[in-house]
């Protein structure tokens, strides 16, 4: 029984109580149209057509009537047989964007409904009750999420897809593809996102060996032990935070969603099948478009960002890592002899603690203190002495 035809009939039951308690002289003919919830003239009109038809008299003819907006069944039996012969495992929403590109006038949940009525789609499961989606922060710059997505962007190849994003307002600052995500391409995308936004407060990610070290499989991350990626950050004075589940990280598994739906056709389009060309087409085509179309306004006006002033960044972030001189007043850095330079400072370095800087291309520095001794290309050759070479 409809909803509809069950209030009728305890609509019914109602009405026959309140009369013969009205007929019985018991209550006044106000109060039983009160206790009906109408006014005296309908309840007078309710007893003339009881006595008249009985209790059929009171049912609502227009239960009985064919509803003008109706749609015909052959409409129906031609939806649901053009999904089963083209659209077969679509989504309904999937399929409802198709049906009004091709003319359709009716709506997603008229299309939804009809397809589950006719069994070519299944009902979604309820969703728990006990979650809910976490708000976003309320300005830009208090809280970035970045994450990368394995895909098979171009036929045959597969990239690592580095997104960092805003949470309040999910505008992509930094997009780009690498071979395999890391350290560096972590550090490559906060640079971007410091250099054109200045710093922010918080930056959200998975547990990837490159931004935590967690000592148990599957455990809590060690926030005292950090990693490059962590060292860089703590210096900014940007807090890190780890997600725990895809679930926790739901705004950017989203987007990448859309990432992967969207760009692969996008790059299949314009016949994109090289690393170089993805990435120039993501930076002057994709991200403006993106942004355009899925930018959020902020729930608070104005920025968290902080402008960058300083012209050490690229020293901030690097990789950096402790070595100690050997007596040829040389550091050994990964099977590389790095040479020291006479300076004006101290005759050598022999057993002297420095620290060696490798930047984001490759190239190194060693670090004595806040002095720079001196830099080099990735194969440790000393950069001022090929420099004056050249001259």
């Amino acid at each position: 029984m409809r909803p509809t035809e069950l209030l009728q009939e305890i609509r019914k039951m109602r009405f026959e109580e309140t009369f013969s308690i009205w007929t019985e002289g018991r209550i006044t003919q106000e109060e039983a149209a009160r206790m009906l919830g109408v006014c005296s003239r309908s309840f007078r009109r309710y007893v003339d057509r009881y006595k008249e038809n009985g209790i059929d008299g009171l049912t609502d003819k227009r239960l009985a009537q064919v509803s003008a907006r109706k749609a015909p069944v052959d409409e129906v039996m031609a939806l649901a047989e053009r999904y089963k012969s083209r659209y077969e495992g679509w989504t309904a929403k999937h399929f409802h964007t198709w049906y009004r590109r091709d003319g359709g006038s009716r709506s997603y949940t008229w299309v939804k409904n009809k397809l589950q009525e006719q069994d070519c789609i299944k009902k979604a499961s309820k969703r728990g009750a006990h979650r809910k989606r976490r708000d976003r922060a309320p300005m830009p710059g208090m809280l970035l999420h970045q994450d990368g997505s394995t895909h098979e962007w171009v036929p045959g190849k597969k990239w690592d897809l580095i997104v960092t994003m805003d949470d309040a307002t999910s505008e992509h600052y930094s997009i780009f593809f690498v071979d395999e995500e890391g350290t560096y391409s972590s550090l490559a995308g906060v640079r971007q996102v410091i250099l054109e936004h200045g710093l922010f407060c918080s930056f959200y990610s998975d547990r990837g060996s490159h931004y935590w070290h967690t000592p148990q499989a599957g455990g809590k991350v060690d926030k005292k032990n950090l990693t490059q990626f962590g060292r860089a950050l703590h210096h900014l004075g940007i807090e890190m935070i780890a997600a725990y589940s895809p679930q926790a990280r739901g705004r950017s598994e989203r987007a990448f969603h859309t990432h992967q739906s969207r760009l692969v056709k996008e790059l299949a389009l314009h016949d994109i099948t090289t690393m170089e060309s993805a990435n120039r087409y993501l930076q002057e085509v994709y991200l403006p478009a993106f942004n355009a179309e899925f930018t959020q306004p902020a729930t608070t006006p104005g920025t968290a960002f902080i402008p960058w002033i300083g012209n050490n960044l690229d020293d901030i972030l690097c990789e950096q890592h402790s070595r100690t001189v050997g007596r040829d007043n040389c550091v050994s850095f990964e099977g590389l002899p790095l040479q020291i330079p006479a300076n004006d400072y101290r005759c050598n370095y022999i057993k002297v603690r420095v620290r060696v800087h490798r930047y984001l291309d490759g190239t190194l520095a060693i670090f004595h203190g806040p002095c720079k001794l001196a830099t080099y290309d990735q194969q440790g050759e000393l950069q001022t002495q090929r420099q004056a070479q050249n001259q």
